[in-house]
């Protein structure tokens, strides 16, 4: 048998290492959901700047555009924690850009921690007509 003064030792071991790879796991998967994350917010400031560099439509709604694609890729709160605007600006060339620009933050998935994960993207797309 084992000493007496090592009794339990196992248990402990097991919930240490059990905490540490959970820990880790919850690590690894708020990485996955923060990539993911801002690559939606990108393909949609992308597809908001080329939906309002159409001639008939107005640049402003770029912007709405952008969060309603945020909306239904993620969830309504994901998009109503971004900051959405459009706007038109020359380029060096001479072209006319619409440019959609979201900030915001990408909730952890631990509630308490709060928004620590910042997004900052730029679509742009050609103005047609300019």
């Amino acid at each position: 048998m084992g000493d007496d003064g090592e009794r339990g030792s196992a248990v402990v071991e097991f919930v240490l290492v059990s905490v540490l790879i959970v820990v880790l796991m919850l690590a690894v998967l708020q990485v996955a959901v923060y990539v993911h994350v801002r690559n939606v917010v990108t393909a949609s400031a992308q597809e908001g700047a080329r939906y309002a560099a159409n001639a008939d439509v107005p640049v402003a709604d770029g912007a709405a555009r952008t969060s309603e694609i945020v909306a239904a890729a993620t969830t309504e709160g994901t998009a109503a924690g971004l900051t959405c605007t459009s706007t038109e600006e020359l380029d060096d060339t001479g072209l006319t850009l619409v440019v959609v620009r979201c900030t915001g933050a990408v909730p952890t998935l631990l509630a308490g921690l709060g928004d620590l994960l910042p997004v900052d993207v730029t679509g742009r797309a050609v103005r047609e007509g300019a």
